[in-house]
C-alpha cells in the first residue's frame, strides 16, 4: 500500500513539475482608436511554430515550453505590427492585459503612391522595382526614401537589378525563368490584398527560401489573415494612368471554418505623362480558406490582371530640341484618335493552392502548387518594300544631311560635306510630320479604284506593305513546393524547403492587323531564295490577321531547388547558416525550319544543364536593448537566364559559346540604434557578380571586312558578352528623430560605387554570312575594355531630407528634398574593342585613332545631378461604422527636367564612322535618353467599413 502511495506521489510530483515548465501568455487585442476588440489577429512567438488567431472578443492564450527571452509578434491586415520582448520564467502565467494596435492607414495611403512607370516596365529595363515592396515590411527612413522619393529617378537599392532578388507568393517563386525578374504587371491593381508582406534584406535569413543577394520578398494571401470588412478607394493621377478604383471585401473566419477575400480594380488612362501612352487595366482577386481542423488548413488564391499600356520612346538630344521631353514617336492619329504602335499586353492568370499543416507546437509543414498561364505581347510595325514608318528614322531627320561626309572607296575617309539646304527642308517636314502616319500606311496597303473620269471611288485591299504585329510569349508554368519549419531546441530552429518548376514558353511573331491590306508575305525581303523563308516547310506563305509568322519556337525548362537553414538564438547573440542546391535544364524546340539556318533551326536543341549551390550566414550581437550589430554574408552560383543561353533563339538552336554559371557574393555589416525618439541604421555592403552573359541585337555600319562575297561592310548583328563582372560597394544611412510629439525629422543617404570589374569577351554573329553559305558566321571580337566603367541607368548617390507633421486630429503633411547624382549612360561594348579601331576595308588601324581622341570619344557620359522636392499629406476621419481617408502628393514640385537613363547607339561600329558623326556637331546616331516625370500628382480617397 505504501508503495502505491509512493508511486502516486512521484507521478503527481512529476506532473506538477512538468506543468510548471509550461508558460502561458494571454491578452486582449483592441483597436487603439475605437477600443473595439480585434478578431483574427495573428499572435505568434517569433522563430517558432507557436501561433494563434484572436477570438471575436480579441482574446488569445499561448501555451509553450520554450525558455528564455522571446519575441511576441501581433500582426493584422491594416494595422501596424506590434513586437514585444518577453522573458517569462518556466511555468509562469503572464497576462499582458489590453494590447492596442494602431491603424496603419497613413502608411497604406502612402503606399498607394507606388506606380510603375513606362521605363520601369520596358522590356530591356533592369531597374530594381523591389523597392516598392520593401515598404511593406521595412519602415525605416532609407526604405521610405528609396521607394517614394528616389524611385522616380530609377534608384536601385545597392545598385542591384530585380533578378538578384527573390519574389515569392505563399512560398512559391514568382521570378520569371526567361529573364529572372518578376513580371510586376501580373499583380498590378491588387494593392489592397497584397500588403501582407515580409522582407529580408540582402543575405539575411528568410524562413521560406535561400534567396538572392538583393533579398527575399514574401507575400501572404491566406484569407483568414485579412481584417474583416470592406474597402473602396478612388485615385487620380497624371503618371502612368489617370483614374483608378479598387473595391475589396474580407469575410473573416466563420463558425464553419471558412473565410474569403475578393478584390476588383480598374485603372485607365487615355494618355499618361508622356504623349500617346494609353493605359487600360483590370484586376480580379480571390482567396478562399477552409480550416479543416486545428492542424490542417487549405487556402486557394487566384487572380487575373489583364493590362495594356502604350510605351514611350527614348529620344536623342536632336529630337528633344525639336519637340520636348514628353515627345513620343511611337504614336500617330487615326480617325482623330491617338494610336500607339508599341503596346504591351499582359494576360497571365494565376491559380494557387496551399496546404498549411501544423504538425505540433514546434513544427509546421506548408506546401503549395501553382499554375500560371497566359500571354505577353509587345506590338510593333513590320514593313516590306516600303519606307520606314518611324517618324524619327535617321534619314528623316536634319542630322542625316548636316553630318554628311564624302566616302572615298568606302573607307569613310571623305571630307566633311554637309547639305544644309536639305537639312532645313527635312527639319520643316519633321516638325509638320512628327508622328506615325497611320492613314498613309492604310493607303499604301490598298489599290485605288477609279471611274471613267479617273476619279478614285474606292480602295481595294491589296498586299500589305505595312502590318501591326506582336512579339508574343505564351507561358505555361507549373510549380510545387514544400517548406518545413521546426523548433529543434529552446535555442535552435530549422527551416528547409524544396521547389520544383517546369516551363513551356511558346514564343512567336503574331499578326495583329493587316492595316487595310489583304495579306502579308511571310519572308525576309533582305534575303533571296530559300534564305528569305521563315519556314522552308511552308514556303511563300501569305499570312493574315491571327496567323503566326516570322519565327516560332518553344523554350522548355525544368528547375529544382532545395535549401536548409539553421538559426541559433541566445540571450546576447543570434546567428544562422544556410545552404542551397539547385539543378536547371534549358532546351529550345524550333517549330520553323528557317531558310538561313536550315540545319540548326527545326527540332530540339541540345539539353543545357546547370548545377548550382549556395552558402550564407549571419551573426547578430545585441549590444543593449537599444543597439544591435549584425553581419550577413552569402556566396552562390546560379544558372544564366534562359534569355541569355541561346545566342539567337528566334532563328536557331545555337547555344552561347563559353556559357557558364554566374557567381554571386555579398556581405554587409550593420549598426542599429532605436530609442523612443531616435532611430538610426548604418550599413556598409559589398557585392560581386561574375561570369554574367548578355545578348543584344542592332544594325551596325562598317563592322565587317569587305571580302569577295561581301556587298557591304554593314550588317544586322547579334552581340553576345560573356564573362562580364560587376562590383557594387557602398554605404546606407537611415536617420529619424522625433523633434516633438507631432514633428519628425528624417534623413536618408545612399553612397554607392557600381562598376564593371572585368573586360568581357565580345562575339558578333552575322546572319547574312550564314545566308551566303559562309563557313563562319560568328566572329570573336576579343575583349571589350569595360573595366572601371560605371554601371548605367541609376543614381549611385542619393540623399533625402524631410520633415513630417502629424496632427492629433488625424491630418498630416510631409516634405522631402532629394538630391540624386552619379547616373551614367549605358556604353556600347563593341566601341571598346580593338576591332573598333580597325578600318573594315584595309584592316589597318585608323591613323586618326589617337589615344587622346579615343579617350574623348569613349568617355562615359555622366548625367547632371538633380534636386527634387516632393510634398505629401493626408487626412482621416473615423465614424461609428466608416473610416474615411484622403491622401495627396505632388512629386517634382518645381517641374525639373532630368534624364533617368540612356544608351549609346552602336550603329557607328568603327572609330572613323563615330568620329565623323560626333565631329559634325549634329550626330545622326547620338545617344538616346529616357527622361523622368516632371511635376506629377496623385490623389486617393478611400472608405473602409
Amino acid at each position: 500500500m505504501k508503495k502505491k502511495y509512493l508511486i502516486f506521489f512521484i507521478l503527481l510530483r512529476f506532473t506538477f513539475v512538468f506543468a510548471q515548465q509550461e508558460t502561458i501568455i494571454s491578452g486582449i487585442v483592441v483597436d487603439a482608436k475605437t477600443q473595439n476588440p480585434l478578431e483574427n489577429v495573428v499572435v505568434s512567438i517569433q522563430n517558432t511554430a507557436i501561433t494563434q488567431l484572436t477570438s471575436s472578443k480579441g482574446n488569445f492564450t499561448l501555451h509553450f515550453v520554450v525558455a528564455g527571452e522571446q519575441l511576441l509578434l501581433l500582426h493584422s491586415q491594416g494595422y501596424k505590427d506590434m513586437l514585444l520582448k518577453l522573458n517569462p520564467k518556466p511555468g509562469q502565467s503572464l497576462d499582458l492585459g489590453i494590447l492596442q494596435l494602431e491603424d496603419r492607414f497613413l502608411d497604406e495611403v502612402a503606399a498607394n503612391l507606388i506606380t510603375i512607370s513606362e521605363s520601369d516596365l520596358s522590356d530591356d529595363n533592369s531597374s530594381s522595382e523591389m523597392t516598392s515592396g520593401l515598404l511593406q515590411s521595412s519602415k525605416d527612413a532609407f526604405m521610405q526614401a528609396s521607394a517614394f522619393n528616389w524611385g522616380q529617378a530609377k534608384f536601385r537599392i545597392r545598385g542591384l537589378d530585380s533578378e538578384n532578388g527573390t519574389m515569392m507568393l505563399n512560398g512559391l517563386l514568382m521570378n520569371k525563368v526567361y529573364d529572372g525578374r518578376p513580371q510586376w504587371s501580373n499583380w498590378g491593381g491588387l494593392n489592397d490584398v497584397l500588403r501582407n508582406q515580409e522582407f529580408s534584406m540582402g543575405a539575411a535569413a528568410s524562413n521560406y527560401t535561400f534567396g538572392g543577394i538583393l533579398g527575399t520578398q514574401q507575400i501572404l494571401t491566406q484569407a483568414s489573415t485579412y481584417r474583416k470588412g470592406s474597402k473602396v478607394s478612388f485615385s487620380a493621377s497624371n503618371t502612368a494612368y489617370n483614374w483608378r478604383a479598387i473595391a475589396t471585401y474580407a469575410s473573416g473566419m466563420n463558425s464553419l471554418g471558412w473565410s474569403y477575400v475578393i478584390s476588383a480594380g480598374k485603372r485607365i488612362g487615355n494618355e499618361g505623362f508622356f504623349e500617346g501612352t494609353n493605359f487600360d487595366a483590370n484586376s480580379f482577386f480571390i482567396a478562399v480558406e477552409k480550416k479543416l481542423n486545428e492542424n490542417h488548413t487549405l487556402n486557394f488564391t487566384g487572380f487575373y490582371t489583364p493590362n495594356s499600356r502604350g510605351k514611350n520612346s527614348p529620344n536623342t538630344n536632336e529630337i528633344k530640341e525639336f519637340t520636348n521631353v514628353n515627345y513620343n514617336s511611337y504614336w500617330g492619329f487615326q480617325n482623330g484618335k491617338k494610336r500607339n504602335a508599341r503596346v504591351k499586353n499582359v494576360e497571365e492568370p494565376l491559380l494557387m493552392l496551399n496546404h498549411y499543416y501544423k504538425i505540433n507546437e514546434i513544427a509546421s509543414l506548408n506546401s503549395g502548387t501553382m499554375y500560371q498561364f497566359g500571354k505577353i505581347g509587345n506590338s510593333n510595325i513590320d514593313y516590306q518594300k516600303a519606307e520606314s514608318p518611324d517618324p524619327v528614322y535617321y534619314r528623316k531627320l536634319p542630322s542625316y544631311f548636316s553630318s554628311l561626309y564624302e566616302k572615298d572607296k568606302g573607307e569613310f575617309a571623305g571630307n566633311f560635306a554637309p547639305d544644309f539646304e536639305s537639312a532645313q527642308k527635312t527639319e520643316a517636314f519633321f516638325l509638320a510630320n512628327s508622328q506615325i502616319d497611320w492613314d498613309e500606311m492604310y493607303r499604301t496597303n490598298q489599290t485605288p479604284t477609279t471611274n471613267s473620269n479617273g476619279q478614285i471611288t474606292a480602295y481595294q485591299p491589296a498586299q500589305s506593305h505595312y502590318v501591326l504585329y506582336e512579339d508574343r510569349t505564351d507561358d505555361k508554368t507549373f510549380a510545387v513546393n514544400t517548406n518545413l519549419n521546426v523548433v529543434l531546441t529552446d535555442n535552435i530552429a530549422l527551416d528547409s524547403g524544396i521547389t520544383f518548376r517546369t516551363l513551356k514558353s511558346h514564343q512567336f511573331q503574331y499578326l495583329l492587323d493587316l492595316l487595310g491590306g489583304a495579306y502579308f508575305e511571310d519572308r525576309d525581303v533582305f534575303y533571296r531564295g530559300n534564305q528569305s523563308q521563315s519556314d522552308l516547310q511552308h514556303p511563300n506563305r501569305q499570312v493574315k490577321t491571327g496567323d503566326i509568322y516570322g519565327y516560332n519556337f518553344n523554350f522548355l525548362s525544368t528547375a529544382t531547388e532545395a535549401f536548409t537553414q539553421f538559426k541559433f538564438d541566445y540571450k546576447k547573440v543570434q546567428f544562422f547558416v544556410a545552404e542551397s542546391y539547385s539543378r536547371t535544364n534549358y532546351q529550345r524546340e524550333g517549330l520553323y525550319q528557317n531558310g538561313i539556318y536550315p540545319n540548326s533551326s527545326l527540332g530540339k536543341s541540345e539539353l543545357v544543364k546547370f548545377e548550382n549551390f549556395g552558402f550564407k550566414g549571419g551573426f547578430t550581437f545585441k549590444v543593449s536593448g537599444q543597439q544591435w550589430l549584425f553581419f550577413n554574408g552569402m556566396y552562390q552560383t546560379r544558372a544564366p537566364t534562359l534569355r541569355n543561353t541561346f545566342s539567337n533563339s528566334r532563328l536557331n538552336n545555337t547555344i552561347v559559346d563559353g556559357l557558364e554559371n554566374e557567381n554571386c557574393s555579398t556581405a554587409d555589416v550593420n549598426y542599429v540604434f532605436r530609442s523612443p525618439k531616435l532611430k538610426i541604421r548604418t550599413t556598409a555592403y559589398y557585392a560581386l557578380i561574375k561570369n554574367t552573359t548578355r545578348t543584344s541585337f542592332f544594325y551596325a555600319e562598317g563592322i565587317f571586312d569587305r571580302g569577295a562575297n561581301y556587298a557591304s561592310t554593314d550588317a544586322f548583328v547579334s552581340q553576345t558578352l560573356t564573362k562580364l563582372d560587376k562590383k557594387n560597394a557602398g554605404l546606407e544611412l537611415s536617420f529619424e528623430y522625433q523633434l516633438t510629439s507631432t514633428l519628425k525629422a528624417t534623413f536618408a543617404a545612399a553612397y554607392g560605387n557600381y562598376n564593371y570589374s572585368s573586360d568581357p569577351n565580345v562575339s558578333i554573329t552575322n546572319d547574312a554570312n550564314a545566308a551566303r553559305g559562309d563557313a563562319k558566321s560568328t566572329f570573336d571580337f576579343g575583349k571589350s575594355y569595360l573595366r572601371n566603367y560605371k554601371q548605367p541607368g541609376m543614381p549611385q548617390q542619393a540623399y533625402s531630407s524631410g520633415l513630417e507633421y502629424r496632427d492629433p486630429k488625424y491630418w498630416w503633411l510631409a516634405a522631402n528634398i532629394n538630391y540624386l547624382t552619379d547616373n551614367y549612360i549605358d556604353v556600347s561594348p563593341i566601341a571598346r574593342t580593338e576591332q573598333f579601331y580597325r578600318n573594315p576595308v584595309s584592316g589597318l588601324i585608323f591613323p586618326e585613332a589617337t589615344e587622346q581622341r579615343a579617350a574623348a570619344l569613349l568617355k562615359q557620359e555622366k548625367f547632371d545631378a538633380v534636386s527634387l522636392l516632393n510634398i505629401t499629406g493626408g487626412k482621416s476621419w473615423r465614424t461609428k461604422s466608416k473610416y474615411i481617408g484622403f491622401f495627396a502628393s505632388v512629386n517634382n514640385v518645381f517641374d525639373v527636367t532630368y534624364k533617368t537613363g540612356g544608351f549609346e547607339q552602336a550603329r557607328n561600329a568603327n572609330f572613323r564612322a563615330l568620329n565623323q558623326d560626333i565631329s559634325s556637331g549634329t550626330p545622326a546616331f547620338g545617344p538616346k535618353y529616357f527622361y523622368g516625370y516632371g511635376r506629377t500628382y496623385f490623389l486617393n480617397l478611400n472608405v473602409s467599413l
